[in-house]
C-alpha cells in the first residue's frame, strides 16, 4: 500500500469540502461556511467549555460576520438552555438520556475526554497513593456507600487520617459518568459540594485530604502539560493487583492520558464522549456552518487542545446528515 502522508482529518476536512459545494454552498466564504451573520449562543458543559471555546475564537477569526457566545455551567444547563432556546446549542458531557431524545434532542459527538479522581499534592500518604493506586471499590466506598471515611483504610498509617470528599454541586456531566463508573446514580454522590470544575480544583487545593474528580481539561495546565499546581490525579488501579502497573501509569502528563484513553487503556465510564445539542435539528444557517466546521477543520485542533478525536467516519456521516436537512 502506498501512504499518501495526509492525516484522516485533513482527508475528512476535504470530504466535507465536497459535501458543501454539492450543497450549493461554494459561491463565497459566507457560503462556503453555511453561515449567515449574526450571533451563536451556547452553554453547559464545562468538560467542552474550553475546546468550544477554543473552536469559536479561531472560527469568528475565519468569520469576522459571526459571533460566538460560550458559557459554562454543567451539562444539565446545557440541555435545558438548548430545549428552551436560551442557547442555540447545549454542551453535553454524558449520553443523552432517553427521555430528552423523546422530547427531541438532537446531537453531534465532536471529541472524547474523562474524568478523573484528584487529591492534594501535599497530601500526606500521596506518594504511596501514586505507587498503589485506587480501586473502583474503594471509589465506590467513598462516594457511595460512605464505608470509607479514612486514608489509613486505603494506605495503612499509624494514625487516622479522614478522607474529605468533594463533589460537584452543579448537575453536570462529569459527576453523571462519575456516578456510573463507581457504580450508582448522580443523586447518589456523597461530598461536599462545588461549583463546577473550578469549584472542585479549589477546594482540593485547599485541603490536604480532600479528594474529587475533575474533567482532565481541568486537571492538566494547557501550557505545561502537568497537573495543575497544588492537585495530582490519583492513579485508576484497574486491575485490582495492589499497585499501579506500568501499563496503567500514565497520569504524569497530559499526553500520556490522552493516548491511554485512545487506546481504551483507561476505563469507559469514566470516559466518554463529549456532545453539542439543539431542540432539533438547527435551523439558523450559522449554527449549521458552525457545526460543519467543527466536524471538519476543527477536528484538527483537538488533540492539541488536549481532547481525543472520534472517528473521522463519524465526523463524515454526521456531516452529511446535518447536509440533507438544508
Amino acid at each position: 500500500m502506498i501512504s499518501t502522508g495526509v492525516s484522516p482529518m485533513k482527508i475528512l476536512f476535504s470530504l466535507l469540502c465536497i459535501i458543501l459545494a454539492a450543497c450549493g454552498c461554494s459561491k463565497g466564504k459566507e457560503d462556503r461556511q453555511g453561515a449567515a451573520a449574526g450571533k451563536i449562543t451556547i452553554s453547559g458543559a464545562w468538560a467542552l467549555y474550553p475546546l468550544v471555546k477554543q473552536w469559536a475564537e479561531l472560527y469568528q477569526k475565519q468569520n469576522p460576520e459571526i459571533t460566538i457566545d460560550v458559557t459554562a455551567g454543567g451539562a444539565c444547563k446545557g440541555m435545558a438552555d438548548a430545549f428552551s432556546g436560551a442557547a442555540d446549542l447545549g454542551m453535553v458531557s454524558r449520553e443523552i438520556r432517553k427521555s430528552e431524545i423523546d422530547k427531541g434532542a438532537w446531537w453531534v459527538s465532536v471529541a472524547k475526554d474523562a474524568v478523573v479522581p484528584v487529591i492534594n499534592t501535599a497530601n500526606p500518604l500521596g506518594e504511596e497513593l501514586l505507587k498503589k493506586g485506587m480501586t473502583r471499590k474503594e471509589f465506590a466506598q467513598i462516594w457511595i456507600y460512605g464505608t470509607l471515611t479514612d486514608w489509613s483504610g486505603i494506605v495503612k498509617t499509624g494514625k487516622a487520617l479522614p478522607i474529605h470528599v468533594y463533589t460537584r454541586s452543579d448537575a453536570c456531566g462529569a459527576s453523571e459518568t462519575w456516578a456510573n463508573y463507581v457504580g450508582g446514580s448522580l443523586e447518589d454522590l456523597k461530598g461536599k459540594g462545588a461549583f463546577g470544575d473550578p469549584g472542585i480544583i479549589d477546594a482540593v487545593r485547599n485541603d490536604v485530604l480532600g479528594i474529587g474528580y475533575n474533567n482532565i481539561g481541568f486537571v492538566y495546565d494547557p501550557q505545561t502539560r502537568k497537573p495543575v499546581p497544588g492537585i495530582r490525579p490519583v492513579p485508576i488501579d484497574s486491575n485490582g493487583s495492589g499497585k499501579i502497573e506500568p501499563e496503567e501509569n500514565f497520569y504524569d502528563d497530559r499526553e500520556l492520558i490522552v493516548r491511554a484513553i485512545a487506546e481504551n487503556k483507561y476505563p469507559s465510564p469514566p470516559a466518554r464522549n463529549l456532545h453539542l445539542v439543539s431542540r432539533g435539528i438547527p435551523e439558523k444557517e450559522r449554527v449549521r456552518g458552525f457545526l460543519l466546521w467543527i466536524m471538519g477543520e476543527g477536528q484538527l485542533h483537538v488533540k492539541g487542545a488536549g481532547y481525543i478525536s472520534l472517528p473521522a467516519e463519524m465526523m463524515k456521516k454526521q456531516a452529511e446528515l446535518l447536509t440533507k436537512k438544508q
